[in-house]
């Protein structure tokens, strides 16, 4: 025999009410069948919303009613082929609505609305569901279960009786029939007869208590999604069905707002050992989810990640608390007495602080019936007045592997606070299935998203990108990102989602991933933007694991970096501003990165693509000390003194360089050496020494006056250094010698200028725009080390800044 349950929305719609027809038809033909029904989908809500209507001496209660009735009364006409079937259904419906009416119309006269009177109201929900499932299921018998589910009230609530119901579940179902129809939730009060129920959700209770007494096969909970979810799919995109799970996952997974089945649900058949099959009205051919004694061990530590979000924590704090027995038994019987229930309880080692976790709606009673309590206490001073903090959110993290794996706690607030993420009051229940963890419900999304990515729920890790900047740099990423998207994802498990994009004037952004093959079109469509609102925006879309690439020569934009790393944001950088500005802004950009446990890489920086500041960081990380560089970092200048000829002259080849992409919009800022001077400085502070630009030794080779005016004056004045640069060159040239524009620095001592190298200098070689770098270590003393390659371009260029996302996401 097998019970099955179906919750509102499988009764809610015409294609769900047949859908439901077909499963229950196509079952019976094996085994009897016993199915639970709840009302139709909303039902209830409106139920107890037209009764508050009336309370109010409102007559829209008549609109209320008026839409209920039609609602049932199409859905009869729908799906009622036989004519004197249906005309009897509506008899019986009518009946039932005609008796709501009058109760309604009573609440209306004398505006009371009691208990009693509220539960009348509801049962009629699943009192006219059930008839109507009954008649539409050709040889199905109705069983009411007012007649067999019975309550006693305790505590001022109605409570199950569970041995009489128990003992009339035996003597209802004792004469063997195929199918039967249930009305879920309703109930009676054991003595007085009156109209009661099992809570919200009690429509699973009430087919949990007839499965386990009859000893069926199993429970099959049938919904309107394919099980359990790792996660709340609405919130995280990437969660999926959990194939199994244990009786005691499930419940914590329901105890933490999993709103799959009602919690007290599983007790009854869990200690009869009877599964519990969570399915899909809409999608009966998924497996769902199966819910038993022993499952397999799929190696993964935790299987599901649930939250509630109206969460409130109470601090119960005094030195008096401190040793004294019976402390936490007045605390808890206050609030039991107080109709408050308390789902979580974190308590200091020292015994002076217990903080308890309830929901939002009952924090104010909650603190004042532990102010009643400890009322003594507090006027004399040994405890302080309860303290409520409100705006909170409890997140858990389950599964039973998590007691065979160490190091998940810590995984845990690793992974939170490196997403910047407090929290404000912890617990780990003794089975260490669960972990439960409260936070500022600001932080849920951003909390649920990096948790289930970081401990492999998620199908893919994921990146969040805002990329600033879609000029050549950017431009290049962005194509580089696009291209690379499906192989990173399909043999990396990695996506790349770019969820923001800025130029110099508009920025767009999506959570979900913007489209990369039509940004520049949505780009200048968009709303405009500035520096301040692309950090706020950021910042307020409180992402995950997120990643703010900066591929601009800005200011503005650099001087963002400081507030985005304090919002858990890593920064990649291709822009030199940051790096190369104050020394005290640039250790202050690195120390938050460092405590935040977030990254700021600027790879890029000097070199492009080469692998340089990596290099050098790995050295000193390794033990050794840089005792001395000497680099050719331009590209630009490089390709310009290699271009540099009799029929070439020098004016001609900084068009080139310009013209060509190797040099800056303004090839001043690389003939004035700016450009190496920030590169230096950048290295030498890699390299563990303190400098600012300003220390840097300079050697120029354009007069002073030529960085004066504007560029269409440079132009104009360019071609009058020609001469003397060509006789120069033919000297150097007799000489067996090149020019090399060198950046070097010698125990933190800094200089740059033209050099002379002869054909025995490992710069002599130098080709076209590429960049060389010789490191003089303690280790690397006799032979330095080399890097050489192409130091230059665009396309290059991006694809260090791709390298730098790339090991943020340690792929």
């Amino acid at each position: 025999m097998k019970v099955m349950k179906f919750g509102g929305t499988s009764v809610g719609s015409v294609s769900s009410i047949l859908s439901l027809k077909n499963i229950v038809e196509k079952e019976v033909k094996h085994q009897p069948v016993i199915a639970v029904v709840s009302a139709l989908g909303g039902i209830t809500d409106q139920l107890i919303a037209t009764a508050k209507t009336a309370l109010k001496g409102d007559e829209r209660w008549h609109d209320g009613f008026d839409a209920m009735r039609e609602r049932h009364q199409k859905m009869i006409d729908a799906i009622i082929t036989n004519n004197l079937d249906r005309e009897m259904l509506f008899n019986k419906v009518d009946q039932l609505f005609e008796q709501l009416r009058s109760i309604y119309y009573g609440v209306y006269l004398i505006h009371d609305l009691s208990e009693k009177t509220l539960d009348a109201i509801v049962s009629y929900g699943e009192r006219l569901s059930s008839n109507i499932v009954s008649t539409l299921i050709r040889g199905s018998k109705r069983i009411d279960a007012m007649e067999f589910i019975k309550t006693e009230r305790k505590n001022g609530k109605h409570m199950l009786d569970s041995e009489l119901t128990n003992r009339l579940i035996r003597d209802t179902f004792r004469e063997p029939h195929r199918l039967c129809i249930v009305p879920g939730f309703i109930a009676t009060d054991k003595d007085s007869g009156e109209i009661t129920n099992l809570g919200r959700g009690g429509s699973d209770y009430t087919a949990a208590l007839i499965a386990a007494e009859l000893n069926a096969e199993v429970l099959e909970i049938w919904t309107d999604v394919d099980g359990f979810m790792t996660a709340d799919p609405k919130v995280i995109k990437g969660a999926y069905t959990i194939n199994e799970l244990s009786y005691i996952e499930a419940m914590e997974l329901c105890n933490f707002g999993a709103k799959v089945i009602y919690p007290p649900t599983i007790y009854p058949v869990c200690i009869k050992n009877i599964p519990i099959s969570v399915k899909n009205t809409f999608n009966p051919k998924e497996t769902g989810t199966v819910i038993k004694s022993k499952i397999g061990n799929d190696g993964k530590p935790i299987k599901g990640i649930s939250s509630i979000s109206d969460t409130a924590i109470i601090h119960v704090a005094g030195l008096s608390m401190v040793g004294v027995i019976g402390v936490n038994r007045r605390i808890f019987t206050a609030l039991t007495n107080g109709g408050i229930s308390a789902f979580m309880v974190a308590q200091a080692s020292s015994e002076n602080s217990t903080s308890i976790g309830v929901r939002e709606a009952d924090a104010d009673k909650a603190e004042k019936v532990l102010d009643e309590e400890f009322a003594r206490e507090i006027e004399n001073g040994s405890m302080f007045p309860m303290q409520v903090q409100k705006n909170l959110s409890t997140v858990a993290i389950v599964g039973e592997n998590m007691r065979h794996m160490p190091g998940i706690t810590g995984k845990l607030f690793g992974t939170l606070g490196r997403s910047g993420i407090s929290v404000i009051a912890f617990a780990q229940g003794a089975s260490e299935t669960n972990i439960s963890f409260v936070i500022e419900r600001e932080y849920l999304k951003k909390s649920l998203n990096v948790l289930h990515d970081s401990f492999f729920l998620s199908e893919y890790k994921v990146l969040n990108l805002f990329i600033c900047g879609v000029g050549t740099v950017g431009g290049k990423l962005i194509e580089q990102i696009r291209s690379q998207y499906d192989e990173l994802k399909e043999h990396s498990r990695l996506k790349l989602n770019v969820v923001g994009i800025a130029s110099s004037k508009n920025a767009i952004f999506d959570r979900e991933g913007l489209d990369l093959t039509n940004y520049l079109d949505k780009l200048k469509a968009s709303e405009p933007s500035n520096p301040e609102k692309l950090r706020d925006s950021i910042v307020q879309m409180n992402i995950f694991n997120s990643v703010f690439v900066d591929c601009t020569a800005s200011k503005d934009i650099a001087h963002l970096y400081q507030s985005l790393l304090e919002h858990n944001v890593s920064v990649v950088a291709a822009n030199k501003i940051a790096a190369s500005s104050e020394y005290e802004n640039y250790a202050r950009l690195k120390e938050t990165a460092l405590k935040r446990g977030v990254k700021f890489l600027f790879e890029t920086n000097v070199g492009a693509g080469l692998p340089i500041i990596g290099t050098i960081n790995d050295l000193r990380n390794s033990g050794d000390r840089i005792l001395k560089i000497e680099a050719v970092l331009s590209g630009t200048l490089n390709f310009i003194f290699n271009a540099i000829s009799k029929e070439v002259p020098f004016s001609e080849t900084v068009r080139r360089a310009k013209e060509q992409g190797y040099s800056e919009p303004d090839p001043r800022i690389d003939l004035s050496g700016t450009d190496v001077i920030r590169k230096l400085v950048i290295l030498t502070r890699e390299a563990g020494y303190k400098v600012e630009q300003a220390d840097v030794e300079k050697h120029l080779f354009v007069p002073d006056d030529y960085f004066k005016g504007s560029q269409d004056d440079f132009w104009r004045l360019l071609p009058k250094l020609d001469a003397g640069f060509e006789a120069e060159r033919e000297e150097l040239e007799k000489a067996g010698k090149r020019w090399r524009f060198v950046a070097t620095m010698e125990n933190g001592k800094t200089r740059v200028g033209l050099e002379a190298v002869g054909q025995s200098h490992p710069f002599y070689h130098l080709e076209g725009s590429n960049n060389i770098l010789l490191l003089t270590t303690e280790r690397y003393k006799e032979y330095p080390m080399q890097i050489k390659g192409y130091g230059a371009g665009a396309g290059v260029t991006a694809a260090g800044v791709f390298a730098n996302i790339m090991s943020i996401a340690n792929i």
